[in-house]
């Protein structure tokens, strides 16, 4: 897959800027951009350096521009790569890229400068996925995990264990050439052992992908509870500006309203949902059910309820018909404000009597009590709701973290393989059966940085690239 061709893109995103950049990778780069600029000659000069100059089309100016030049070895594709910085006119970045084609470039495709970086060796295929993830990362936790992932993150681990049981899948092979001498090159116990650090390394993996999923793509946070209960000021509260309206008249919200907010650096995304009650209203009842809908697929859900209207029996009501007890939430008393802390002391009484003793259920549930009118204890909700989707889950795993589906389909496949392999081998099975669940494993493996690799894999990856990458 490797294309020996020059080729040329634009890096900045589409439309009107301060400056545009197209990008050239390839033998020819400098050359073919030497051939349209007037300045100095660019083919002279050292490697990390800015000229200044023209892009010219035959005796017509297009543009006054800034080229950067970096040689080979020493630059993102390790090929020769220049860098155009001209004035941000979408018509000034086409005529110029147009300009470069003409001269013997070609349209680079999608990520094909990454992927170019991928197949000379620069980065392994976890890193150029995480080049993608950190141009996506829209939050602090996001792009702190794509950058760890850009410096090798889990990977660097993962290669050494990997390269160890090739030194001993390799033995395991070698045994089956002398398989009439009855011969054993490999211990079988240190390989056993392995495979135990091998597994127990892919399985906090595995683990780290709830944590690194949340973290990629947001946690989905439901607010529910019946009319007038508050949902749409909690809201509005939560993102501290007027986004959904509030009226006493039950039933306002009839269709969920969903917005985005920062906590810790980790997006939530809220989704302000039709109060949940008895309704012949055909459109409200469509509310209310797309409110059991988004409280089924929600990570974390708030349930609010009205403090001065819902008693602690109704409230024990609407856990066990919404069946609640399944989902991680906090049930939040709102309105605390008018009703005073006396009222709240029932509701702690019931929910441990009824909840943990009575029916022995280890909840997922917390309580809290605010204002969602004056604000108190909102910045409490919102510590508590990273707390109980992240919490000390992020520092525990640290670098060692995965968020790309691909990578957790192919370490539990891995798993899957290595304990097999060991079963074999505390079993005395033959060597073949064992080599052949070791050879799986290692695809499984190798398939996560690259060192396994197929066109339709690398295709499907890097075609999700912008094209300036």
């Amino acid at each position: 897959m490797i294309s020996t061709d020059t080729i040329a893109a634009l890096a900045t995103p589409q439309g009107t800027g301060a400056i545009s950049v197209i990008r050239l990778s390839g033998k020819s780069a400098i050359g073919i951009c030497n051939s349209v600029f007037r300045g100095k000659s660019l083919e002279k000069q050292p490697s990390h350096t800015i000229h200044y100059g023209h892009i010219v089309d035959a005796d017509s100016i297009i543009d006054e521009v800034m080229v950067a030049i970096f040689r080979a070895p020493k630059s993102f594709t390790t090929e020769d790569v220049v860098e155009i910085s001209c004035h941000g006119s979408p018509f000034i970045a086409e005529q110029v890229l147009q300009l470069l084609i003409k001269n013997g470039a070609r349209a680079a495709k999608p990520g094909e400068f990454t992927l170019r970086a991928f197949m000379h060796g620069r980065i392994d295929l976890t890193q150029a996925e995480a080049v993608a993830d950190l141009i996506a990362s829209d939050s602090a936790a996001s792009h702190d995990v794509a950058l760890k992932q850009m410096r090798g993150g889990f990977a660097t681990d993962l290669k050494n264990l990997r390269q160890q049981l090739i030194d001993y899948a390799a033995l395991i092979e070698l045994e089956l050439d002398f398989g009439e001498e009855d011969v054993e090159f490999a211990n079988r116990q240190k390989l056993i052992d392995l495979i135990s650090q091998l597994t127990t390394h892919n399985s906090q993996l595995i683990e780290s992908f709830k944590v690194g999923n949340v973290i990629k793509n947001g946690v989905n946070t439901v607010i529910a509870g019946r009319p007038n209960a508050g949902k749409s000021t909690l809201l509005n509260k939560l993102l501290n500006e007027e986004r959904a309206i509030v009226s006493d008249i039950p039933g306002t919200t009839r269709d969920t309203i969903e917005e985005v907010i920062s906590i810790n650096g980790v997006q939530f995304r809220f989704i302000d949902t039709a109060g949940i009650r008895q309704t012949d209203d055909v459109i409200e009842k469509q509310g209310v059910e797309k409110t059991l809908e988004k409280l089924k697929q929600s990570a974390v859900f708030i349930y609010l309820f009205d403090v001065n209207t819902l008693t602690p029996e109704e409230l024990l009501l609407d856990i066990n018909e919404l069946n609640l007890l399944g989902f991680k939430g906090i049930l939040v008393g709102n309105k605390i404000d008018q009703a005073g802390w006396k009222t709240t002391a029932p509701f702690y009484h019931i929910l441990e009597t009824s909840l943990n003793k009575e029916e022995n259920i280890a909840t997922n549930l917390e309580l809290l009590f605010l204002s969602a009118n004056t604000g108190f204890n909102v910045n409490l909700l919102r510590q508590k709701l990273y707390d109980i989707t992240l919490g000390s889950q992020l520092a525990t795993h640290n670098s060692q973290l995965i968020t790309n589906l691909r990578h957790y389909e192919a370490l539990v496949k891995a798993n899957e393989s290595l304990d097999k392999a060991k079963i074999g081998l505390e079993q005395k099975l033959s060597g073949e059966l064992v080599a052949f669940d070791l050879r799986d494993a290692l695809e499984h493996l190798g398939s996560i940085t690259g060192e396994v690799s197929n066109e339709e894999i690398l295709g499907s990856i890097f075609s999700r690239f912008c094209i300036g990458k």
